[in-house]
């Protein structure tokens, strides 16, 4: 099968690579002997993606579904893009590459951070296969200090401007984040506005 973008053209061999390098991650059992559970990759992603949401790790409610951000923290999420439902599971348009693919189980406080196996294995692999990515989301801090090293995530969300146009770096989208985005309001009227200009336009290839 042949898929196209834009007048981008996916070869079969690009799609026969991508579809084992996919059906890999998502029967990988790496960390089987760190979880409290069986493990279960969750992760969306295709060949023609133009956006990527790098992210922290499924919760439990995720990892039950099957269904990256099928919770409260994806309804907010979305919002913060100002996307739809149908746009946001649309894989030919946005990947979702958390830096854990399986649920980490809990820790002091809420989830535990995500496993340290899971990015080195298999992140730039995947980026590799996904050549047309405009735009990365940078959703936490897990994600931004994977990517761009130790930092203040409260000052990279503050500064996004000078991570584009490649990265926008965000808080993580949890009901602690409307405490945050509270005590700092500059975040709903000077970076909401940024976020959902810039993801229209990496879903339309500019």
């Amino acid at each position: 099968m042949s898929l196209k973008w834009y007048g981008d053209l996916v070869s079969d061999t690009t799609m026969n690579d991508f579809d084992n390098l996919l059906a890999n991650v998502r029967a990988c059992r790496a960390c089987h002997d760190l979880l409290p559970h069986q493990p279960r990759p969750v992760v969306q992603m295709s060949p023609t993606a133009r956006l990527i949401v790098a992210s922290q790790a499924p919760g439990s409610k995720v990892h039950a579904s099957g269904v990256p951000f099928s919770d409260a923290s994806g309804e907010r999420l979305r919002e913060w893009m100002g996307i739809t439902s149908d746009q946001f599971y649309d894989a030919e348009n946005i990947a979702i590459l958390p830096m854990g693919f399986c649920y980490p189980g809990k820790a002091a406080g809420g989830d535990a951070p995500p496993l340290a196996r899971c990015a080195p294995l298999w992140r730039e692999k995947l980026l590799a296969q996904m050549p047309q990515v405009g735009l990365t989301l940078l959703v936490g801090t897990h994600a931004q200090k994977h990517v761009l090293g130790p930092g203040r995530m409260r000052d990279r969300v503050r500064n996004f401007r000078g991570f584009l146009p490649r990265y926008f770096p965000l808080p993580h989208p949890s009901w602690r984040s409307t405490i945050w985005m509270r005590d700092n309001p500059w975040f709903a009227t000077d970076v909401l506005p940024a976020l959902r200009y810039r993801v229209r336009n990496a879903l339309q290839g500019t």
